[in-house]
């Protein structure tokens, strides 16, 4: 889930006597990106690539329904970058970067136009705006794929600077998967390709398709063909 920090690197049951809900969940019942992410636990992991660790990630809940994801290299760490998501009804919204876990916004995202539709990205519709965040995965995990296709901007506060972007995204429901360091998981999968103009002409900077384990975390397994040809599984899972 790290595309503009890692583009200039290289260059997410009632019963009748109890109802026991998870404030972030409209039905207990139902699967969460949570549950796949950990997105609101103090939850950690690391990903090797040909035997060593290529990187970190770690989250950092804020509030029932904010938290911040770093990535990073485990050598340096904590990273001088997070992503800021937010929990909201039916989605998890993208709101920007910050200069580190739980800090300001320092770039703020926002979408000029959003669409969804099914697993191939056909019959695309548009989405209903939510304060120009982007709609970057639905809650509830659902059982059929749908695909997300969302274009803006990446501003800092003071609108010093703009830079362009476009996020295609096609997700999967839970299916069995393995790595090299794990067997027997239930995964989503999250196919991405990310345009931007930063520091560029505007042009494709990522592509890749990675797995969410549900109980593990992110990057289960990383295989991405844009900007490089480069694989990575997670090794290491943790909380701290």
């Amino acid at each position: 889930m790290k595309r503009l920090a890692f583009v200039i690197g290289l260059s997410a049951v009632l019963t009748t006597t109890v109802a026991v809900v998870d404030p972030r969940s409209s039905d207990a019942a139902t699967e969460t990106y949570a549950q796949y992410t950990l997105m609101f636990e103090k939850a950690a992991g690391q990903y090797f690539a040909g035997g060593t660790a290529a990187g970190q990630w770690a989250w950092t809940p804020l509030s029932a329904t904010e938290s911040d994801i770093s990535w990073g290299d485990p050598k340096a760490w904590p990273p001088k970058s997070a992503e800021h998501f937010i929990h909201d009804g039916d989605w998890v919204l993208l709101d920007g970067y910050n200069d580190g876990a739980g800090r300001p916004l320092t770039q703020i995202q926002r979408v000029t136009t959003e669409t969804i539709g099914d697993a191939n990205c056909g019959n695309m519709q548009p989405i209903p705006t939510d304060g120009g965040r982007q709609h970057y995965v639905k809650w509830a995990i659902p059982t059929t794929g749908y695909c997300l296709d969302a274009t803006g901007t990446i501003k800092p506060p003071n609108g010093a600077t703009t830079v362009t972007f476009r996020h295609l995204q096609k997700w999967l429901p839970p299916h069995p998967c393995t790595n090299p360091y794990y067997k027997a998981q239930t995964c989503v999968t999250q196919s991405e390709q990310w345009w931007d103009d930063n520091q560029h002409p505007y042009a494709l900077q990522l592509a890749r398709t990675v797995e969410l384990a549900k109980g593990l975390g992110m990057a289960f397994t990383n295989r991405t063909t844009v900007p490089l040809a480069w694989n990575a599984d997670g090794r290491y899972y943790w909380h701290y």
